[in-house]
């Protein structure tokens, strides 16, 4: 089970019966979730030997969406925050703070609408740090090959258009708020999701989708690693899958 659907059971679970009032909107948590750890990743400070993440976050809904999170919405900031320390564990990111994540209203937006703002960290709330320490020699050498590198991009060809997708990763459906907007309808809301690993590489993961996700013919159940010119479907849209 991918994280983000364990996320969404443990919310979800929080308060019986509020939470399915509060998710038959367009905005349920896989989908804050994501966007919140695509804003991480997106706005990092790099300093001498660290990366420092974002640890302010502000979501912005819809006033009707804002008002079905009356009484769950310390729950479900929570657990997107406790996602979020996850993740930047996971990226090796440093935050300065357990991330802070407040709800707002805007206006402009309509029901299933939503934005993140992130209140990224200031250099004077970056400690001070000590220069790090000179390879030894063996080490040093190691460090002097050269390692192959990481494509920057890839490509997913679907539907006669080419879509760009960086290694933060890109979302695949029919949802608006998908990176990658596939028209037909038997395509999940939020079908799968595309991104680079850095140890798998680029990889592919079915996001609990009606119709699956078959590359090459097969099946994937979960995830699976990408080769350059992978033939990927999703549902009955045909796709190709290129490497940069």
């Amino acid at each position: 089970m991918s994280v983000l659907r364990n996320l969404e059971q443990r919310l979800s679970g929080l308060v019986e019966g509020t939470f399915g009032r509060v998710f038959r909107t367009e905005v349920g948590p896989v989908e804050i979730s994501r966007r919140l750890t695509r804003e991480m990743d997106q706005n990092v400070k790099v300093s001498l030997s660290r990366s420092y993440a974002p640890n302010e976050y502000v979501i912005w809904l819809s006033p009707e969406d804002r008002s079905r999170y009356d009484g769950v919405e310390d729950e479900v900031a929570d657990e997107l925050a406790g996602h979020l320390l996850e993740h930047a564990r996971s990226e090796r990111l440093t935050l300065v703070s357990r991330p802070i994540i407040q709800f707002g209203v805007d206006e402009a937006l309509g029901l299933g609408e939503f934005g993140i703002e992130t209140r990224v960290v200031q250099l004077d709330q970056i400690p001070a740090e000590e220069p790090p320490a000179a390879p030894a020699p063996a080490a040093a050498a190691k460090a002097s090959e050269p390692l192959e590198p990481m494509p920057a991009r890839a490509i997913f060809e679907a539907e006669g258009t080419r879509f760009t997708i960086s290694r933060a990763g890109s979302v695949i459906g029919r949802s608006s708020s998908c990176d990658v907007v596939l028209a037909n309808p038997d395509v999940s809301r939020q079908h799968a999701q595309i991104l680079c690993d850095d140890v798998e590489g680029w990889i592919v993961e079915d996001l609990g989708s009606t119709n699956g996700v078959v590359v090459n013919g097969g099946r994937v159940d979960g995830s699976l690693r990408l080769s350059n010119g992978d033939q990927i479907k999703l549902g009955p849209v045909s796709g190709r899958f290129e490497a940069r």
